[in-house]
Order: structure tokens, then sequence, then C-alpha cells
């Protein structure tokens, strides 16, 4: 079992978060989380600076995705080498296209946010999503009700937890807990198809959209 909150943003190239990233790595530690998946905006860490920040906390899984601002909304993309044929505003069904050839992983991140109809999304494009992110600091009960319903219809997408954090305060408050022991980026994204997973919680932490069960 690994519990990993895979939706955070950090200082290095989230303009619009306040998140060290040595500190993440500090908090999700002491949150006892097995690992975090930093998903900046429109940006994956380099090989490089992501091993390095690894070194500072060995114990701790540190891998990197991103969260893509296409033309529908917001999706987590898990598993590409680098964003070469993904940029922001980039039509969902191109960006399906390249996560499909390099057998990645999507997330939609906060459905419905901002009045975004997930429902026609998955209509229009049909249950292509390794799992919707049910709970997250950016996740409303409203929100969360629409995309329960909506995973109800769907139930081979599975329902995700994630803080998306941008504040120290809200870094692991929900997570995911997933049935395999995950080591690496590959592990993660086979963890995500198998659908063996459950979103999670932090009793007291910032909970806007409530507990879990």
């Amino acid at each position: 079992m690994s519990k990993i909150d895979h939706h955070l943003h950090t200082t290095r190239y989230s303009p619009d978060s306040s998140i060290d990233p040595y500190d993440l790595l500090e908090k999700a530690v002491e949150l006892k989380l097995n690992g975090v998946v930093i998903t900046e905006h429109d940006e994956q860490w380099p090989a490089d600076e992501l091993a390095e920040l690894q070194s500072h906390r060995p114990e701790l899984l540190v891998l990197s995705g991103v969260e893509v601002s296409a033309r529908e909304g917001h999706f987590l993309v898990y598993g590409l080498p680098d964003l070469n044929e993904v940029q922001p505003g980039i039509l969902l069904r191109d960006l399906l296209a390249v996560v499909h050839a390099y057998n990645a992983a999507i997330v939609g991140a906060h459905p419905f946010r901002w009045g975004q109809d997930f429902t026609q999304i998955v209509t229009d494009h049909g249950p292509v999503f390794d799992g919707l992110e049910l709970v997250s600091n950016n996740v409303t009960p409203e929100t969360r009700s629409d995309t329960a319903h909506l995973l109800q219809s769907y139930p081979t997408i599975g329902a995700t937890g994630s803080s998306d954090a941008h504040q120290r305060s809200t870094i692991g408050c929900y997570y995911t807990h997933f049935e395999a022991d995950i080591r690496s980026m590959a592990d993660f994204v086979r963890a995500l198809k198998s659908r063996r997973f459950r979103p999670g919680y932090q009793p007291d932490g910032p909970l806007s959209s409530g507990p879990v069960e």
C-alpha cells in the first residue's frame, strides 16, 4: 500500500505556489506519505533537478508529472518523457493522442470547476481517463457531488484524492491509497491504469470537500 499526494505545485515552476520544494518534502514526511508527484502548471521537472530533490529525502518517493492547461480544462498527466508535444491551450483530443502514444496516464483535475461541463467531455471522448479527482483542496462539495455522479455512470474510471496544494498548509490534506508498492513513475502509471486505488485524507487537514470513506 502506498499513500501518495499526486497533485502539488512548488515555487520552482508554478508562480502561483508559495511552497518551497524542500519544504514540501519535509511536510510530506511529517504526514507519513510514501510519495509525492509534483505537477507544476505546464512544466515537468528536469530529471537532474528531480534527482537532486529526491536525494534530500531518499525515504520518500519524489516524482514529477504535469498539470496541462488544455482548451477544455486542466488535466494531470503522468509518464511523458517531455512536453515537446504538449503546449498550453492544447485541444484535449490532441493531448489524449499524446498520452496514448506514450502509454502515459491522465487524470481529470478538479472536474466541473469554473463551470466546466465534464459530463460533456466524457460524452465526447469516452471514459478515457484513468481517474477523476474526487477530492482536493480545489474541489467543493458541489463539484464533488457532480464528479461522484459521473463516476457512478462510468465505473471504469477511478476516483483519486490529492491536495492540489499551493500552500504548505494544504499539502497532503487529501491523497490516494494505492494497493501497489510504487517505486517509480512506471509503477505509478501502472497503478493508475489498474484502477486499484481510492482517495484518502488527513483527519486534521483542511478538507474543503469533506472527508471520504
